[in-house]
This record gives structure tokens, sequence and C-alpha cells, in this order.
């Protein structure tokens, strides 16, 4: 550990309760580079463990400290992360420092001495974009956007950006790699049109402190737990903060280029639709509809629909109105906890014909659904829910289920894709068989055939034969 590094933690570690809130004396070098740059747009890619949303709670106080009467405003997946996330680090260099503010733990909310606030929330959906827009921000932090869904742009675009004329805002935009290095955040990660910052756990000075290891130490028991290598793209993703695509800690395997479909195939058969329900997850509901064609072996994700906050009624009309429209040979619903109540409910008071979906062995249908889609048997619109959620959802391989199965992250839930696995595994596109090709009578071939069939009934009549009499022989009288 540099001199600069040990200065920096007895700093920490000694300060009394009447020194000053200070930047320098709070961040490390690269985290105090990012807090302190004058860009109105910028970004971090950093790994786990680099520091980042410490920087974010040290740049909230000091900027709400510096000027009265403004408003800052910290923004993550949902309510619940928000707390977990950076609220420990606000209240702790509120306390710590004697700042005299005002901690409102129910709406998470700071107020300072000078009139200025913080508020920590969340926005899990595109719903919940628009409490935002009557704030005046002078600072917003945005973090976790690499599992953010694409209403994050009119996030931005639409709200945010627009909060921040009043005080000539600042806007921040952070995260870690995710798996697959497409979306609104690694765009404005590859943007000249944004300042981009970059540090990993190797820069944090706290780590060494803390654990009692070296940065590689750290790196290399890590390495060993997993049975990999540095070049893995979990640890480059994870240690190394690069972007790298890495298809094998995502649960559900869509891939646009092999799943995307425009239009249903133009077949003479008849098609069969499965509609799939999951209840709401934070409040979501999620309809989906599979067809296939009795001509093929495909299955399609053909509708849709996701709901935020809505009630039984409004349920029961979306799933009349989907019956209606495609007649379909079966309606699975989650029925789990609350859902049991609420799909008992549907069908007594609207005589909805809802069935609960099969919830076992999940894993191996997990695996099936994904077979599926390597050997493009099953497809959906890239635009789709589906597809985008398909990205998101990724296995938990640090900490697995006791009992050994996997588990998946619970950073981020989709309903979608739980709605798709439950009619997926009621779809019957597998039992479809080819017919068999017709010879044209009196061919070469035909007579071929023929022969040859008439030789196999006659070796099947000698068997027969020989059975009986040796049957017959056998017989004890």
């Amino acid at each position: 550990m540099n001199e600069k590094t040990k200065a920096l933690a007895k700093a920490w570690l000694t300060k009394g309760n009447k020194k000053p809130f200070t930047l320098e004396d709070f961040c490390f070098g690269k985290q105090l580079e990012f807090v302190k740059d004058k860009s109105p747009f910028a970004t971090a890619v950093c790994s786990v463990r680099a520091g980042k949303t410490t920087g974010c709670a040290a740049d909230l106080v000091h900027t709400a400290l510096g000027r009265a009467g403004i408003v800052c405003l910290y923004i993550t997946l949902n309510r619940l992360s928000a707390k977990r996330i950076i609220w420990p680090d606000l209240v702790k260099i509120c306390r710590e420092y004697n700042l005299g503010a005002k901690i409102n733990e129910s709406e998470l909310s700071i107020s300072l001495q000078n009139g200025s606030r913080i508020y920590v929330s969340g926005a899990k959906d595109k719903s919940e974009i628009e409490k935002f827009r009557g704030l005046a921000l002078a600072l917003c932090y945005i973090d976790e956007c690499q599992a953010f869904r694409s209403y994050i742009q009119e996030l931005v675009d639409e709200v945010i950006a627009k909060r921040l004329f009043d005080y000539a805002g600042r806007l921040r935009l952070i995260g870690t790699p995710g798996p697959v290095p497409v979306g609104y955040f690694y765009d404005c990660s590859q943007s000249n049109r944004w300042s981009h910052h970059y540090w990993t756990m190797f820069d944090n000075p706290w780590l060494p402190i803390k654990s009692g290891m070296s940065h590689e130490e750290i790196l290399q028991r890590e390495l060993d737990r997993k049975g990999v290598t540095r070049e893995d793209p979990s640890i480059q993703r994870e240690c190394f903060g690069r972007w790298a695509f890495d298809p094998n800690s995502l649960v559900f395997r869509y891939n646009a280029e092999l799943n995307h479909f425009e239009q249903l195939p133009q077949t003479k058969g008849e098609w069969t639709y499965v509609i799939g329900c999951d209840i709401g997850f934070t409040d979501a509901d999620a309809i989906c509809v599979i067809g296939w064609n009795e001509q093929t072996k495909e299955a399609y994700l053909i509708d849709e629909l996701v709901t935020h906050k809505q009630g039984i009624t409004e349920l029961a009309t979306q799933l009349e109105g989907f019956i209606k429209r495609y007649n379909p040979l079966r309606v699975v619903m989650d029925t789990g906890g609350l859902g049991q109540k609420i799909a008992e409910e549907i069908r007594k008071r609207y005589a909805l014909p809802i069935s609960p979906a099969e919830k076992a062995r999940k894993f191996e249908y997990i695996e099936i659904l994904n077979d599926a889609l390597r050997t493009r048997r099953f497809f959906a619109r890239k635009s789709s829910r589906f597809a985008e959620d398909c990205r998101l959802v990724e296995w938990d391989r640090d900490n697995p289920n006791p009992d050994g199965k996997p588990k998946i992250k619970d950073t981020f839930h989709s309903d979608i894709c739980d709605a798709v696995l439950y009619a997926f595994r009621e779809a019957l596109h597998w039992l479809h068989e080819e017919p068999k090709a017709v010879t044209k009578p009196y061919t070469d071939k035909w007579y071929k055939e023929q022969q040859d069939e008439m030789y196999n009934q006659a070796w099947e009549r000698q068997r027969r034969a020989e059975d009986d009499e040796e049957n017959y022989y056998s017989s004890d009288f």
C-alpha cells in the first residue's frame, strides 16, 4: 500500500465528529476525478467492489451542502435496492460529520439545514418515471444502469435531462458491464457526447484495509473458487469492468439472429395457441400467447402484455380478450402463493378456463426452452419484452441454492419470461411429424419399393412360422 493510500485510510479511520466533510478526505483518486467532473453528462463503468456507490453518496452530500435549496436525486432499479445500496452510506455521512440533517426513513429523503434535499428512489418500470417530472435537479445519479430495460432512455431523455435545466445540473450513469454489450447504458458509455470514467476494484484502497488481503490475492481467491482464468467473461466484467459477451451467465438464450421473426409462416395448416400468465411480481402481471402450426415443429411468441399495478378485474378483462381472440388450447397461470386465490376468483367470477401452471422441474424446462432457441424451434420478435428481458436475467453463480440447484439473481426479475416458460411447457409443436414422401406409381423407384415391401412381409411371415413351430415342440404336455 503506498503512502497516499495509507494517509487516506488514516484520515478516514481517525476523523473526528467535528471534521468538515470534504470530497478529498472521502474519495480516492479515480472516484474523486469522477465526482469532480464538471461535464453535464458522464458515465462510470466499473467492476464490482470499486466503490462507485460510495462515491455517489459523497457527491450527493457535497453538492447538496454546497448550494442552498437544491434537489439531488439517486435512482436505481427499485426502491428496495436503493435503500440497500446507497441509503446506509448517506445516513452514515450525515451522522458522522454532524451535518444536522433531517433523515426521513419512510420516504428515503434527507433534508439539510440549507434547505437542500437528497432523494433516494427506484424506477422499476416505465410507469414510475413519471414521479420525477416535478423535480428541478442539480444532480442525478442513475445506478445499476446495465440492468435497466429500454425505458431508461425515456427516463433520461424525456424526464431527467429536462429537470436539469433550472440549475444547469449534472447527470451521471453508473454501472457494471452487463453480459451482453448492448443497450442504452452501453451506447452512452461509448458515445463522444458523454464524459467517461472507468475504474475497478484494483483502484479501491479500502479493499485491502477491510479484507487484510491484497487486490491480487482477492482476485486469485475468486479465480480458484470459480475454477476459471482471468480471461473468463464473468471475471472480465465483474473484476476488470470490461464489456465482454458472457452468454453463459444468461438464463434464457434468446439470440435475435437465430430467433427473430417478422411474420408468421404462411402455411395451410391450423394454428393452435396456449396462453401463459404470471401473477405480478412487485405489482406486474404478464400474459403471453404461444402458437404453432400443425404443419411445422416451430413455436412462436405471438403476443404478450405486461401491466403494472392493476386489479383482478383488469387482469380478468385482459385474459378474456386474449381467450376470445385466440381460442387457446389451454390457459395456464402461476397459482403459487396468492396466485391460487386470484386464479380461483377469476374462474368463479368470470368463468374463464384457467389451469395451474406446472412449476416443478423449472430449471429442466429452462434448458428445454434454451434448446428450442438454439435449434431455431422457438421464435420471438427482437422488439418483444421477452427478447429484451432475456439479456437481463442472469444466473447467480456466486450464491447457489443449498441443494446445489442453480439460482437466478434477484437483482432483476422478468414476469414475461416466467409467463413464456409456463406456456412453452404446454405447447405441443414437437408432436408434428413430417409426412412421408409418396413415390410416383410405376416408376423404377416405385417397383423397387414394392419388391422390398413384399420381401419384408414374406420374411416376417417365415419368422412367425418358425417361432410358432418352436413354441409347439417346446410346450409341456
